[in-house]
């Protein structure tokens, strides 16, 4: 499945005239395999041993380049690092307070609220976005063992 997202990526890319080059590969490749919604930093972490001459700036810009294709969605929580997501169909996020692993989920019901506000309001209704907030079940373990 991994292999198609990312033949389907790169043809996007190629088709808005985006030149494929290796780290670019290597970025969306990373993206596309990742669950864990990375920070930019994350990737230049993972990518720069391979890459080492490739600069955060480069993944930033490759990012910026993945978003205005529609590839990847930019996730910003406060004050924090953006986060970035190869999934882009609508769903939903649940994050932890503790260490900040975000989790994707779906709820269909939720689409209604969009239908209701539009019909409440008289708005024109773009998007939405949730998120709930909570402890991991890795947080709650470790926080169990200290006590």
């Amino acid at each position: 499945m991994t292999e198609m997202h990312l033949r389907d990526a790169l043809e996007t890319l190629k088709s808005t005239g985006v030149r494929i080059t290796p780290q670019r590969h290597a970025i969306l490749e990373f993206l596309i395999q990742s669950m864990i919604h990375p920070t930019a930093d994350d990737i230049y972490k993972a990518l720069e041993a391979k890459f080492p001459n490739m600069s955060v700036a480069t993944v930033y810009n490759n990012l910026r380049v993945f978003r205005e294709s529609g590839l990847v969605k930019e996730l910003t929580y406060g004050d924090s690092s953006s986060r970035f997501d190869f999934v882009t169909n609508d769903h939903y996020h649940i994050i932890c307070d503790s260490c900040g692993k975000i989790v994707d989920f779906h709820y269909p019901g939720l689409d209604e609220v969009e239908h209701l506000a539009s019909h409440v309001t008289g708005f024109q209704v773009n998007s939405h976005r949730m998120e709930i907030y909570g402890t991991c079940p890795t947080c709650i373990s470790q926080a169990s063992k200290v006590q």
